[in-house]
């Protein structure tokens, strides 16, 4: 528990060391195109990566190719902690994450996170976040840029899977553009709200592309919610 409080302590402190950096870096990024500043800032995602892999002996295993994803594409993954949404950022650029507008009001992460300009979502309002999802998604898969969406909305326990809102499907469908399942253990090494980290393999399992034109969007919702269930094993 010791070793785990001092390697963790030392990841923290060189997280939010460089997030501090990288977010004042950005505020002059803005001025720059986002194809030149988006790549500057996904840095901090490689460097937040290495850094948990030296610190807390996270490293990961991947079952699939980040560099076959057709491009771009609708990317649906299942969200247990922060660690996933910093590696899918980094792994599946250019991307754009679907995210709750709250985040971009936190200083120096929210300032980072503009330049890649996410789909920040009102959840107050779920109609008009549907609606927003779904017409700047379509716009993003149009310029070349996937699309990341973590469908249960909420980060969920280990051993436990949400529902599968069907909003990946919709834009898929509407775009024409091909769906892909991530399916990741990474709540067991960085649990949710949770201090200490824990050492170990996390395993990335991606699917291969799907298509949403010929089934409705709430079965293809249940098929891919089927299939990550699948790759993690028993699920409460």
């Amino acid at each position: 528990m010791m070793l785990s409080a001092i390697r963790s302590t030392l990841f923290y402190s060189g997280y939010f060391s460089t997030l501090i950096i990288f977010g004042v870096l950005s505020l002059p990024l803005m001025l720059l195109p986002h194809r030149l500043a988006a790549p500057i800032m996904i840095l901090w995602n490689r460097i937040a990566i290495a850094w948990l892999r030296i610190t807390c002996g996270i490293r990961y295993r991947i079952e699939g190719d980040f560099k076959q994803l057709p491009q771009p594409c609708v990317i649906v993954a299942n969200h247990q902690s922060p660690l996933e949404t910093i590696f899918l950022q980094m792994h599946c650029y250019p991307l754009t994450t679907v995210l709750k507008r709250e985040l971009l009001n936190i200083p120096f992460f929210g300032w980072g996170l503009r330049i890649l300009k996410p789909i920040a979502i009102d959840r107050s309002n779920p109609m008009q976040a549907l609606k927003q999802i779904k017409s700047i998604g379509i716009e993003r898969l149009n310029n070349g840029h996937s699309v990341l969406i973590f469908p249960e909305g909420t980060r969920q326990p280990v051993g436990a899977l949400g529902n599968f809102a069907r909003s990946g499907a919709d834009i898929a469908k509407a775009a024409n553009a091909p769906l892909v399942a991530i399916a990741h253990d990474s709540g067991k090494y960085w649990p949710n709200k949770q201090f200490l980290k824990r050492p170990g393999t996390l395993n990335i399992t991606i699917s291969a592309p799907m298509s949403a034109a010929d089934k409705p969007t709430k079965e293809v919702m249940a098929d891919v919610r089927k299939w990550v269930a699948q790759q993690l094993g028993p699920i409460s």
